[in-house]
């Protein structure tokens, strides 16, 4: 999680993971149906108007890093190096946030996801707007001059590593393995191989 700077900050971030951490503690005990948000407000003991000023839903409580995720996404492009490869940076942070996924203590709250029609839903429109976002990164990028659909593609195809690769009993491996099929996709893109590392 991205360290917010300066007293105001730093206790609106605090808030807002006391929040979050009640709300996951509450659903993972009774169950994400059975809670609601004033018993989420009660339990982080603050107001349910304080509760909404960070959280727009019942649903982002369990994806509270969303914004986060998003943003060290974009990071991974617009951050790199001046001749660091385009895959490899994207490879590296989804690596990153599947190991943060996958982490130990990680699997009952995705059982709760998967069990539930509601943040199913949320967690695809998330990925949506993540690989939109990442596009938008991609196309600013001068020295990638793809098309839109290219890149599109490309972030489309870089945020479902994420949710296969969490998945697999390997994910790790599995990360590696869609990722040699996105460089080859991004060869075919770019048959300079001048942003793919191959060249």
């Amino acid at each position: 999680m991205t360290v917010p700077s300066g007293r105001r900050e730093r206790k609106k971030a605090a808030t807002r993971q006391k929040i979050a951490d009640a709300a996951l503690r509450l659903f993972l005990e009774r169950g994400y149906d059975a809670v609601g948000i004033r018993d989420v407000a009660a339990e982080a003991d603050v107001a349910v108007t304080t509760l909404f000023s960070h959280f727009a839903s019942k649903e982002a409580l369990v994806f509270e890093q969303d914004e986060d995720f998003e943003q060290r996404l974009m990071r991974a492009v617009a951050g790199r190096g001046p001749h660091e490869p385009l895959i490899p940076a994207l490879r590296r942070e989804i690596h990153a946030l599947v190991r943060h996924c996958t982490a130990d203590g990680t699997a009952p709250i995705w059982r709760m996801i998967d069990e539930s029609p509601a943040l199913r839903e949320y967690e695809e429109s998330m990925r949506l707007r993540h690989a939109e976002s990442l596009a938008a990164a991609i196309a600013a990028d001068l020295d990638l001059s793809q098309t839109t659909t290219a890149c599109r593609a490309i972030a489309r195809f870089a945020i479902d590593a994420f949710s296969l690769a969490r998945e697999a009993a390997d994910p790790e491996a599995a990360v590696d393995e869609i990722f040699r099929m996105i460089e080859a996709a991004w060869e075919v893109a770019c048959p300079s191989g001048s942003f793919t590392g191959t060249a």
